[in-house]
């Protein structure tokens, strides 16, 4: 097995593995939503008990996707356009997680540790 194969098919397993944490996480975010329906939650419960479970398999994915293509990087013919576009990509995915995980969490990641910091403050007085 030459190593242009080896990536090849690390490329193959992180992009299926992307994918089924993706599904998974839909599934998972149905039943989650569903069970907070029979407890006759309210609908706004429903809702952010779904985006949460879902947001998060969806962040997870998107990291994985990237992992798939910064190996790929190792497979392709090393052109000027390809590394472009496969960088491109990399940017958005990333750029996507960074949004996703600001709509979740309603903070910017590099700021999350001064605002927990700035809660358990308030929350000892």
């Amino acid at each position: 097995m030459s190593t242009q194969e080896f990536f090849e098919g690390v490329t193959t397993f992180f992009d299926l593995a992307g994918v089924a944490v993706l599904l998974g996480g839909l599934v998972l975010a149905v039943v989650v939503s569903a069970r907070s329906v029979v407890r006759r939650d309210s609908a706004s419960v429903t809702v952010v008990v779904f985006r949460s479970t879902f947001g998060r398999a969806l962040l997870l994915s998107l990291e994985i996707l990237i992992a798939a293509d910064l190996t790929r990087t190792l497979t392709v013919d090393p052109t000027l356009e390809n590394v472009f576009v496969l960088g491109v990509i990399v940017i958005i995915r990333s750029v996507l997680s960074i949004s996703l995980d600001i709509e979740m969490e309603g903070v910017v990641p590099w700021r999350r540790r001064a605002v927990d910091a700035e809660e358990r403050r308030e929350g000892e007085t």
